[in-house]
């Protein structure tokens, strides 16, 4: 007697795109739990919330989501995110989530913006309004990470415009998305393009963090 359920099971399994094991889930059980040692409370400091450093697997998770064309693996980071930031005593729920954007033409490129999925996957966890066209990416600026910290702040300068989602009074503070917290140029920028139009910014949070003495 065939086993329908079973069978079902066995069409549904891919591969894990950390490990290649087989998973019925965006990552397997395995890659889960590494990736859930890399949490770092000490990262936990606001106005930037970073769910852990940049290394080890989670950094391979980073790169294979946003490098390898694996969307899907924002979905369990936004839910660690939440689930870290909802522990938190000091967090405040009455906040609007906006995601760092990208330019158009790297999100034409990449076909998908990480920040946006991982903001998606934190808002269902946390039951945060999310706004997900709240920011523009206007300038199409170089890759943060070949830059000196001073090219940094000068690469985005005005890099970011007010967005569609945001051009209506707002009642609550805007809580900042990305995936890697660096040397915080992007959020100023960010922040900076929002308080031009009398926003208030809660904070940031992001996946990780470079930086190895962490200081807002």
């Amino acid at each position: 007697m065939i086993n329908w359920k079973n069978l079902l099971n066995l069409f549904l399994q891919s591969h894990c795109p950390l490990c290649q094991r087989s998973t019925s889930q965006e990552l397997c059980p395995n890659c889960i739990r590494q990736l859930q040692k890399c949490h770092n409370p000490n990262t936990h400091c606001l106005p930037i919330f970073a769910w852990g450093a940049y290394g080890g697997i989670l950094k391979r998770a980073i790169a294979t989501m946003k490098y390898e064309n694996h969307p899907e693996v924002a979905r369990p980071l936004g839910q660690l995110l939440a689930e870290a930031w909802l522990s938190h005593q000091e967090c405040d729920r009455n906040l609007v989530v906006v995601p760092i954007p990208l330019h158009a033409k790297k999100l034409k490129q990449r076909g998908y913006n990480q920040a946006t999925l991982i903001a998606q996957s934190f808002c269902e966890v946390t039951g945060l309004q999310l706004k997900k066209h709240g920011l523009e990416r206007i300038k199409a600026t170089e890759a943060q990470f070949s830059l000196s910290a001073s090219r940094r702040e000068e690469n985005l300068t005005e890099a970011f415009g007010l967005g569609q989602d945001l051009r209506v009074p707002l009642k609550f503070p805007v809580l900042l998305v990305d995936d890697i917290y660096t040397t915080g140029a992007t959020a100023r920028s960010a922040i900076q393009t929002l308080h031009q139009s009398s926003i208030s910014v809660y904070g940031l949070v992001a996946v990780a963090t470079t930086a190895k003495s962490f200081k807002p």
